[in-house]
């Protein structure tokens, strides 16, 4: 089996992107899982979806990304199986050599990542996005495209950016909540809620109705 080989869970539109910044990167996409029945058995952007996510563990070992948006949906996938996760960093992407990127994390084209940040697991660093320095981003953060954190700002567990949000320096955004698409975060947001506006104000606590991104 080729060494560059990797499996992919997920086949949306998120994945789609996913599978083109692993090409990209000199990655081989051996198999898709999904465990959406109708999608077995057929191709997703040239690579054959095997089935669902637990016919992974009779398959060859092989490193995996999990190529869902959704922040939650993530983490119960990484929480049930113990797979090894693949780390994936767009040639396009510049990450500083100084900056920690954790497992499964995902940094697409355009994405900076600056000296002094870090990353930690499962995070997806959308196009476009920028991390000034001694930035932290917590387990599976989402920043959307071109969300803009300045330096020092920390982005706790699960919390989802949307779309061209902009962060000033030394803020924080606590775990689990979503801040709305083009908001200006100039305040700390506490963990929980959904914020959005300028200047983003909390405006309700978050529910299971509310997504972290795209669930496929």
């Amino acid at each position: 089996m080729n060494q560059n080989a990797v499996y992919v869970i997920g086949a949306g539109g998120h994945a789609k992107v996913v599978m083109h910044s692993l090409r990209r990167a000199g990655a081989l996409v051996e198999a898709v899982f999904d465990d959406r029945s109708e999608l077995w058995h057929s191709a997703f952007c040239g690579a054959p979806v095997l089935g669902p996510i637990e016919r992974i563990v009779d398959m060859p070992s092989l490193p995996t990304v999990v190529a869902i948006g959704d922040n939650l949906c993530r983490r119960k996938i990484v929480e049930r199986w113990n797979f090894e996760w693949f780390t994936l960093i767009d040639p396009q992407a510049v990450v500083m050599p100084d900056a920690e990127i954790g497992p499964g994390t995902v940094v697409f084209p355009g994405a900076i990542v600056q000296t002094g940040a870090r990353l930690g697991r499962h995070v997806i660093v959308n196009n476009a996005a920028t991390v000034d320095h001694d930035c932290t981003a917590g387990d599976y953060v989402h920043l959307a495209p071109g969300v803009h954190l300045a330096g020092k700002v920390t982005i706790e567990e699960g919390a989802f950016l949307g779309i061209g949000t902009a962060v000033i320096p030394n803020i924080k955004v606590g775990a689990w909540s979503l801040v709305g698409a083009g908001s200006a975060v100039v305040r700390d947001v506490p963990s929980g809620v959904v914020a959005y506006g300028n200047p983003a104000r909390p405006r309700r606590a978050r529910s299971d109705d509310d997504h972290f991104g795209p669930k496929h």
